[in-house]
């Protein structure tokens, strides 16, 4: 089975690039984050007419917004308010065999690493520790995976001593993301995978005219499981060429394989 998490930051807007994707990578699930439609008006029509005719979603107008699409049966299974204030941010599901596939967009912090003077960094702390004791109390097969907004390598960014303070990898952050992981003993498929040091950006800005020039990229995207679904994974594929395509996302899809 072939799961993928991508950001796509309007599904609307670049229906073109998922429906692109589909047909090459095919997956069996996939998981969107920033989809910035309401349920009433989500693009069911693509997907279903490439065999994704199991669809679980849970939409906000222009902003946030989640999507779990499958060829396989999935059933809808909640939908967490971490952020506590009614974002559409997560939405869960079970895949056939049972586990639990929870796809999650975390808040991406503001510009300002302090709390005080920037709520919406409070606010994505908070949004983490809402998810830790969730994590504490889980005891079943689990997937966690989508735009966690938080890049906690030093070989996760760009430059480590250049964003020591910038939203995303900031020591406190990456505290947080780390107590989210040993919460539950998480496994990081990303680097299971592909382990540190080896290059694994899913993210670059919009800011820079060409992403490619100055190649400034964060791991803000990942796959995490629960150890005993970790033992049945078999591969995980960035697709970094995705952030060169027509009209693309800052983010890029990530996909898993798992054996089961």
């Amino acid at each position: 089975m072939k799961i993928v998490s991508w950001n796509i930051n309007s599904v609307r807007f670049r229906i073109a690039i998922v429906e692109q994707f589909l047909r090459e990578a095919e997956p069996d699930v996939l998981c969107l984050q920033e989809t910035k439609v309401i349920d009433a008006d989500f693009p069911f029509a693509m997907f279903r007419s490439l065999g994704y005719d199991h669809i679980v979603i849970h939409g906000q107008r222009m902003h946030h917004g989640v999507a779990t699409l499958s060829r396989v049966p999935i059933v809808a299974d909640d939908r967490f308010d971490w952020q506590a204030n009614a974002e559409a941010r997560h939405v869960g599901v079970r895949l056939p065999n049972g586990v639990r596939l929870e796809n999650v967009y975390v808040p991406a912090g503001g510009d300002v690493p302090d709390r005080e003077v920037n709520p919406k960094f409070g606010q994505k702390l908070d949004f983490v520790a809402r998810m830790i004791d969730w994590s504490r109390g889980l005891d079943m097969p689990t997937i966690l995976t989508g735009d966690f907004n938080i890049a906690p390598l030093p070989s996760d960014v760009w430059s480590h001593k250049a964003l020591l303070k910038t939203v995303s990898h900031t020591p406190i952050e990456v505290e947080a993301l780390d107590q989210l992981q040993a919460s539950n003993d998480w496994v990081d498929l990303g680097r299971h995978f592909h382990p540190a040091p080896a290059r694994l950006h899913t993210w670059w800005s919009y800011r820079s005219p060409d992403w490619t020039v100055n190649d400034r990229g964060r791991r803000l995207d990942h796959m995490w499981a629960t150890a005993d679904v970790a033992k049945t994974a078999t591969a995980h594929t960035v697709f970094e060429a995705c952030r060169s395509w027509l009209s693309p996302s800052d983010h890029v899809p990530i996909m898993t394989e798992f054996d089961f």
